[in-house]
């Protein structure tokens, strides 16, 4: 399918502007491995023009421009983008399925939850001037108190590649809604729509510097962001080891930074279950979105008892998915994002084969696909806990199984890991379930499915998947500073210190 890829510029104080080293990056088609465009590459002395852009964006006219407005003035703005994205939304799937790589289906998706998210944040911005001057239940009645909640200020947005214009809009919608300028990093591996979004504010007339959007390669850009003095926050979605290196830079200068980070998440499934609806969310919560996924529970631990049928019924399940072009009617699973993750992937099952664990089914690249970065559908069993497999994020289509006998020891085996983004787990028994959902050592569960997501309930991960909460009133809150307001309220004199004039 011809899909023109448009030519974009850096977005910065509401006006496109070339890349000062006037440096572009290319833009590769993963299913066919050509290249379809490219993208402007921002360098540090362009950060330094969009922090001063979103700087200005704040205190103009003090602040009543877009900080201190009405939340109301806000959410005519998100309302707006998000009608506008619904516009486009067949053209911003095509976009973003011949960047990343997704089945044109699941991105249709993708972009409906962009505007869905863009109302949401926009409700919560008129719900936000409601909420001002709280009150504080005191033990004194010589004071009152109230809180206020006032934008953080400028915020770094750095996003990743497997969800590009959904991941990039559960940062900048909730941040626009508190107030905040904003300034986004989108991951330079799927670009496309991130810059068809800047597009869409500037034909909506959103203030200029309120958003502003550098492509580029981390490093180069992303970095810069991060430890920029003037920038008041980060969030960043993506690797752990970044994450890491973000939080370091923030640290400098005291800087608040939310981090959703990496995961090997599990899915317990127990001997009571019916087969195929277990193994159709066993399927879908590894193989979704090409695998790559935070919360993908790619590690499946399931009953001994009815581990043999379980496991045939899976891969019979994963036979059936439909690998293709993503534009092809019915593909379920396209490529991987690049040439460099389809070698990861290949390597993490060669290694796992070499540590003595068998594949059950996939590991290698489709016969009827000879471009591309395809690799089929995964299943590794015969593993242990201490191989790579199971201990590290593999961010593609790849599952791998455990058995086990007890409760205690399903629970032992799904907590065994440094991350905690998401945890699923199948029963009948809803008692078994909550018990479990109570034990798991995660940030989300999901109970009798694998991955369903809503903008309204929080979403994030303890341990080293992160900490922070995206999403819901707990996304909001990610961009607003509390401030305490008291006040003495009492004729009387304080009455501390003995008065001058008494003596």
């Amino acid at each position: 399918m011809a899909v023109q890829v448009p030519s974009r510029q850096l977005f910065i104080d509401g006006e496109w502007r070339e890349p000062i080293l006037k440096k572009r990056l290319p833009t590769i088609n993963p299913a066919t491995e050509e290249i379809i465009g490219n993208i402007p590459a921002a360098t540090a002395e362009d950060v330094e023009l969009a922090v001063a852009a979103a700087r200005r964006a704040l205190s103009r006219n003090k602040g009543k421009d877009w900080a201190t407005a009405p939340g109301a003035v806000r959410a005519k703005y998100l309302r707006a983008i998000a009608a506008k994205v619904t516009e486009r939304k067949t053209e911003l799937a095509k976009l973003e399925a011949i960047d990343c790589g997704k089945p044109l289906d699941e991105v249709v998706w993708d972009i409906e939850d962009v505007a869905g998210c863009f109302e949401y944040y926009a409700d919560l911005a008129e719900g936000l001037d409601a909420k001002q001057k709280a009150p504080v239940s005191l033990p004194m009645e010589t004071f009152k108190s109230y809180v206020l909640k006032e934008p953080i200020g400028v915020v770094g947005l750095i996003t990743p590649w497997n969800y590009p214009l959904l991941m990039a809009t559960w940062k900048v919608a909730p941040s626009l809604a508190a107030g905040c300028a904003t300034i986004l990093k989108p991951s330079e591996l799927a670009s496309i729509t991130c810059l068809e979004l800047a597009e869409v504010c500037r034909e909506v007339g959103l203030p200029p510097g309120v958003l502003n959007i550098l492509t580029g390669l981390g490093p180069e850009a992303g970095a810069p962001l991060a430890s920029h003095p003037d920038v008041d926050k980060i969030a960043f979605t993506g690797s752990s080891a970044t994450g890491s290196k973000i939080m370091a830079a923030a640290a400098q200068m005291v800087k608040p930074v939310s981090l959703e980070l990496g995961g090997k998440s599990p899915i317990i499934v127990f001997e009571d279950v019916d087969l195929d609806k277990a193994a159709e969310w066993t399927a879908f919560g590894c193989f979704w979105t090409n695998g790559q996924i935070c919360s993908a529970t790619s590690r499946l631990i399931v009953h001994e008892n009815i581990a043999r049928e379980f496991l045939d019924r899976l891969v019979k399940w994963t036979k059936n998915i439909k690998i293709s072009d993503p534009f092809e009617e019915g593909c379920r699973l396209g490529p991987v994002v690049s040439g460099g993750q389809y070698e990861k992937v290949l390597k993490f099952i060669s290694t796992a084969k070499s540590e003595g664990a068998t594949i059950l089914s996939g590991g290698v690249r489709p016969e009827h696909l000879k471009k591309g970065f395809f690799v089929e559908p995964t299943i590794i069993t015969d593993v242990t806990t201490s191989m790579q497999i199971w201990r590290e994020e593999v961010f593609g289509p790849v599952l791998c199984v455990k058995t086990f006998s007890t409760e205690e020891e399903a629970l032992e085996l799904a907590n065994d890991t440094h991350y905690g983004l998401g945890a699923a787990v199948i029963s009948n028994d809803l008692e078994r379930c909550d018990r479990v959902s109570k034990n798991l050592q995660a940030g989300i569960v999901w109970v009798n499915c694998s991955q369903p997501c809503f903008c309204q309930a929080p979403w994030g991960g303890n341990k080293r998947s992160g900490f922070g909460r995206e999403l819901g009133e707990w996304g909001l809150d990610n961009y607003l500073s509390v401030k305490q307001v008291t006040q003495y309220v009492s004729d009387e004199p304080w009455g501390w210190y003995r008065s001058p004039s008494k003596l």
